[in-house]
């Protein structure tokens, strides 16, 4: 049988389980499983069995339950409503005013929570009631937020980074530090929309509240002491080459747990929800890396990744080509699966593709990302329409149209790093120097 008609098979077989509602896990082991079966003479549960340990025994996967606990702990305290009044009487002087807030406070909250959706949740609950109370555009503050939030994939520690470097076997330190400048460029174009909606509708943006004096904006401002050293002491460990993700990921714990117990937050439900809640995420998704990992060596064995690179080779595509039509098919597996997923999905088949065609998997990882926050904000299964949809009682089309506008940032900051790559080289290559 041709590797064409094993692959149209494989792939019959995955997209009937994962309709069917069978976990994603399972349907990679499955189809893992059904492969080395049906298409070769392997031993199927030897490999099974090894490939899985293997897997889940790497040293780098360490940081993924670390981190995701770290978003946890910080998720139950009043951090959000510290960050936004400290950052309340800075930002009510631009274009826009207090909508930026949505903004800046989603930027830093990514820097230590890692997470899309714990950004969404934890700073909607704040900002929502608050912006909305003060009159200002729903639609608006929905939006901002909703694009605002997809920053926690791409900000280290970003939790869809460290699975990717664990699934395409990259730096996840050299990941965490090419995330900065996109993800800075992303807060800029999101302000710089606000600013310019701001200026052209201006009824839509309630008048400047009274001046807050000097001395009470610095007061106000150490509310963001604690956020921010522990963004310097997670991030900054990384970057000075003191501590590796693994090792800042338990800094960032530690952290998280003072600020906890000092604001108050701390205590016998808050820490047990804390760790049910990371434990639930961290094996779902562990138990999805093992079937990814056993997926791929089942692929291997079928031949397809290498039949698939060489019929790609032979198309002579471009590299922006080759770009235009994955950018496609990430958008398009977007609408039907979740970031994770479509990593560990596609680690196996695209990596060796983009090899060939001379692509950074460094940069590749930060465009990855990029595709990856679009579909969070795209119907219907972004996540974040979702938990916006929940916390506003909205429909889900009426946050997919607010946050529309978003969606197109997202689409030129991907057309940005396409034509200047240095946005995402340029740091990590800088700093291994």
């Amino acid at each position: 049988m041709d590797v064409s008609t094993i692959g149209l098979i494989t792939a019959l077989v995955m997209l009937a389980l994962l309709a069917s509602g069978v976990w994603v896990a399972v349907t990679l082991m499955s189809v893992g499983l059904f492969s080395i079966m049906a298409f070769s003479h392997a031993p199927a549960a030897t490999i099974q069995s090894t490939v899985i340990w293997g897997q889940s025994s790497s040293w780098a996967l360490t940081a993924l339950p670390l981190f995701i606990w770290m978003g946890e702990i910080l998720y139950r305290t009043r951090l959000a409503k510290d960050m936004f009044e400290g950052l309340t009487p800075w930002l009510a002087g631009f274009p826009g005013r207090l909508v930026h807030v949505n903004v800046v406070s989603c930027g830093i909250f990514a820097a230590v929570s890692g997470s899309s959706a714990a950004t969404t949740a934890t700073i909607g609950r704040i900002t929502i009631p608050q912006l909305l109370s003060r009159g200002y555009n729903e639609k608006i503050t929905i939006g901002s937020l909703a694009g605002s939030s997809t920053l926690g994939f791409l900000i280290p520690p970003s939790i869809i980074l460290i699975v990717y470097g664990v699934a395409a076997d990259v730096s996840i330190t050299r990941l965490f530090i090419a995330g900065v400048l996109p993800g800075a460029m992303l807060i800029a174009l999101f302000m710089g929309y606000l600013a310019i909606w701001a200026l052209l509708n201006p009824s839509k943006v309630p008048p400047r509240e009274e001046r807050i004096p000097i001395l009470r904006r610095i007061r106000e401002t150490g509310k963001l002491f604690p956020i921010v050293l522990l963004m310097i002491a997670v991030i900054g460990s990384i970057y000075m080459g003191i501590a590796t993700a693994t090792e800042a990921a338990a800094v960032g714990v530690v952290g998280a747990l003072l600020i906890a117990l000092f604001t108050g937050s701390l205590n016998i439900k808050s820490f047990t929800d804390s760790v049910l809640g990371a434990t639930r995420t961290s094996v779902m998704v562990a138990f999805i890396l093992a079937g990814a990992a056993f997926l791929s060596t089942a692929m291997g064995f079928t031949g397809i990744p290498r039949e698939l690179s060489a019929w790609v080779g032979s198309l002579g595509l471009s590299k922006f080509e080759l770009l235009l039509a994955l950018t496609v098919l990430f958008v398009i597996l977007g609408c039907f699966l979740d970031g994770i997923s479509i990593v560990v999905l596609t680690a196996a088949v695209i990596m060796p593709i983009t090899q060939q065609a001379g692509i950074d998997p460094i940069w590749f990882g930060v465009f990855l990302v990029l595709l990856i926050e679009m579909s969070q904000i795209t119907p219907p299964v972004g996540i974040n329409l979702f938990i916006l949809q929940s916390m506003t009682g909205k429909n889900i089309w009426y946050v997919a149209k607010a946050a529309f506008p978003f969606f197109m940032l997202l689409v030129v900051a991907t057309i940005l790093l396409i034509v200047f790559p240095e946005i995402a080289t340029w740091l990590p290559d800088t700093i291994r120097q």
